[in-house]
């Protein structure tokens, strides 16, 4: 099979960037996804939200992508019957100490353009999320609620429409580059192609260096596990309550999610994974666990967090610790309340100091485009991530040798 254009990788960032190729150039686009759906891994299990862009440094990449791919995602629902609520979200202080921090997280979400934001003293919290107790809470209702399996499907559909197509089962083993092409072998056949975009998540970093790519970060997985309220219980909780995060930890820690069917998640909590797509505690892969241990500043990111990374192994089997923690937001939280929920895994990209890659990480060569870190709010921006993608590889092949294919 020959193609202008493949993008490897069915999550939603793949799809959104396959839609902006078939939408910008009207030719066709190949998606090949490992596995026999698409958004079979991050995608599928993430938590559902549409972030507003309260967390991010004013003027990175992510705090811009995210205002804008917001806005972007929330007209694209509409116009195509995808779930999505605009519920809003509480930011919860409940110590001193986090007092300050939210303030700065109030900075931070004006200065990304954030119109609707709230300050809310004690009194007023239950105004909004009776049973939530905090000594002040940030109001953000820019955030949503959002069907991603719905979204992907949708972009799915339209990249059919527009031409391109989607082969699922289709696992990368080979690349190679002949005549001035690419060439892709599959588990479902040879793809060759003008332009390669590398949107492959877990195995981002193995995929870079399969097609001859110094991706320069590792891909780390962290697992996030979920509980969810019992039936009887879910009116606890209205909307979405998060914690003011702790910069000494890169993850938010615990929260309630309300989801469009109904449910309520509480979690995640985010501990190291020894299997890139493993989603149980007991899931285990040698490679995976080898390449964790010879990551060139893993050992040392290992003991700056080992503190808080040992809380996190501990509450992921004590569900009394899990319900503790979720108890600082909704006092009446108790373990009765609480059955296991699903996990997703997070593909992180560390460098070779042991920092965890904060913003989108790509990498291009002559006739490629890899992401190799597309962390929250990847999902929420990727429509606008999708279009950025496209920009980059019209500049890589010119849209005279896209047309001519």
């Amino acid at each position: 099979m020959d193609v202008p254009v493949v993008v490897v990788g069915g999550g939603i960032v793949g799809l959104a960037t396959a839609r902006a190729l078939t939408c910008r150039f009207a030719t066709a686009v190949t998606v090949v996804e490992a596995e026999p759906t698409i958004a079979a891994h991050q995608t599928g299990h993430n938590s559902g939200v549409a972030h507003s862009g309260l967390y991010y440094k004013p003027g990175s990449s992510k705090a811009r992508m995210c205002v804008e791919g917001r806005a972007a995602l929330q007209r694209y629902c509409e116009e195509h019957g995808v779930g999505y609520e605009a519920c809003g979200k509480l930011v919860l202080a409940t110590r001193e100490d986090q007092l300050a921090r939210l303030d700065e997280l109030e900075a931070r979400g004006r200065a990304n353009g954030l119109c609707g934001l709230i300050r809310l003293s004690r009194d007023n919290i239950a105004e909004h999320e009776p049973n939530a107790r905090g000594l002040a809470a940030l109001l953000v209702p820019e955030t949503g609620i959002v069907d991603y399996r719905g979204l992907a499907k949708a972009f799915q559909e339209e990249v059919g429409e527009r031409g391109g197509r989607v082969l699922t089962g289709a696992r990368v083993t080979a690349v190679s580059r002949r005549f001035g092409k690419i060439v892709l072998e599959t588990t479902a056949g040879d793809v060759s192609c003008l332009g390669l975009v590398g949107c492959a998540g877990l195995q981002a970093d193995r995929l870079a260096r399969l097609c001859g790519v110094e991706p320069g970060v590792a891909i780390v997985p962290f697992r996030g596990e979920y509980y969810e309220l019992v039936p009887e219980r879910r009116g606890l909780v209205r909307n979405l309550i998060y914690p003011v995060p702790d910069p000494a930890f890169p993850f938010l820690g615990v929260h309630f999610t309300r989801k469009l069917s109904g449910g309520v998640e509480a979690g995640p909590n985010a501990v190291l994974a020894l299997a890139r797509e493993g989603y149980r505690r007991t899931s285990f892969s040698a490679r995976d666990a080898w390449d964790i241990a010879r990551t060139p500043g893993f050992w040392s990111f290992a003991r700056r967090h080992a503190s808080t990374g040992w809380m996190e192994v501990v509450r992921s089997f004590s569900k009394r610790r899990f319900a503790a923690a979720l108890s600082e937001l909704v006092p009446d939280i108790t373990e009765r309340d609480l059955v296991p929920g699903g996990a997703g895994v997070r593909a992180q990209a560390m460098d070779r100091a042991g920092r965890l890659v904060d913003d989108f990480h790509v990498v291009e060569d002559e006739q490629m485009v890899h992401v190799l870190n597309a962390p929250s709010p990847a999902a929420t921006a990727s429509i606008r991530i999708g279009d950025w993608i496209a920009n980059r590889v019209a500049e890589r092949l010119s849209l005279t040798a896209l047309q001519a294919s």
